[in-house]
């Protein structure tokens, strides 16, 4: 615990490093911006062609000094204050899925009128794992209040924040919700950043659960070993241990995932609910886990619709 009551942050090597949230991480990549700057070149024509089609409220913002540390912030017409929506990537916590496949999703929710924060993470077979992907969950969500909000010229709401997350991302988003009922030495503990709901896609809220009776190497390799090797990583990375959280929670899961057994959201928001907290389950009859993840399908309509309900657009 630092002395500003934050979770340290760790470099690629899993050693402590001095905080990045301050004024030199408050710098935003506008992709126009670098398109019009190479406009000098012989190609000069197909620069601003590119510039044109480039959406000018999209720009990468940075979090960290790490490579993955930096999300895709997309911002809605208008002048605000705008809702904002934390997507969480899914993909096993590996490295080889990246943000990249929450970009149509991210898109489509700005085009009605949210603001998206759709983060990266350091991830598992690269620099990522225990605690590094849970402390730039962190990190990432707690840039809105700073590097971020500053790249959206100060137009984010950040009483209506919003988290939604798919799969893998959809357990970090979860465990996001719940970071602030966590012990003070905890990665993620006492928050500035308070979401006001999430919505979560198949995701994966008992990692005992998912260790002990389903794809349990995922789990592993975030956690390097089973429960019994780490009680202390499991009871903190497990968002079903963190209840209640004070804030609603809406499960989506496919009753045809065959990857994220959909026995994970039920448990949790029985849960959820006898702790008090708000929770509602919404199973999606003949639908897998792939199917969130594809703008085009009836399953992210609906969770889509779920996430907009929420943030109140």
């Amino acid at each position: 615990m630092n002395s500003d009551g934050k979770f340290p942050r760790f470099d690629n090597k899993g050693e402590q490093v001095k905080s990045t949230r301050s004024a030199g991480l408050r710098t935003a990549v506008f992709l126009v911006a670098a398109a019009v700057a190479a406009g000098c070149s012989d190609s000069a024509g197909d620069v601003a062609d590119a510039a044109r089609d480039t959406q000018p409220d999209t720009m990468r913002v940075s979090y960290g000094e790490d490579a993955d540390n930096y999300g895709i912030l997309h911002l809605p017409d208008g002048d605000g204050p705008h809702p904002v929506v934390v997507m969480v990537h899914g993909g096993g916590w590996l490295e080889d899925h990246d943000l990249s496949y929450f970009e149509p999703l991210s898109r489509s929710l700005a085009d009605d009128g949210v603001a998206v924060w759709n983060i990266e993470y350091r991830r598992v077979d690269g620099t990522g794992g225990w605690p590094i992907t849970l402390a730039d969950a962190d990190d990432a969500t707690e840039a809105l209040a700073t590097s971020v909000q500053d790249a959206a010229g100060g137009s984010l709401d950040l009483d209506r924040v919003h988290l939604a997350g798919h799969s893998a991302g959809g357990h970090l988003a979860a465990w996001i919700a719940g970071r602030h009922t966590l012990p003070a030495d905890a990665p993620g503990a006492q928050p500035l950043i308070r979401p006001q709901s999430a919505t979560i896609m198949a995701g994966v809220f008992d990692l005992s659960l998912a260790a002990t009776a389903g794809h349990d190497g995922f789990v592993r390799g975030l956690l390097d070993g089973m429960p019994e090797d780490h009680p202390d990583r499991y009871a903190i990375a497990s968002p079903i241990e963190h209840l209640p959280v004070g804030l609603a929670v809406t499960a989506v899961h496919g009753t045809a995932d065959q990857t994220v057994d959909p026995v994970q959201s039920r448990s949790y928001v029985a849960a959820s609910q006898a702790s008090g907290d708000p929770a509602e389950l919404h199973l999606l009859e003949g639908f897998g886990h792939g199917d969130f993840g594809n703008v085009d399908s009836p399953a992210w309509g609906a969770a889509k619709q779920i996430i907009l309900d929420h943030v109140g657009t």
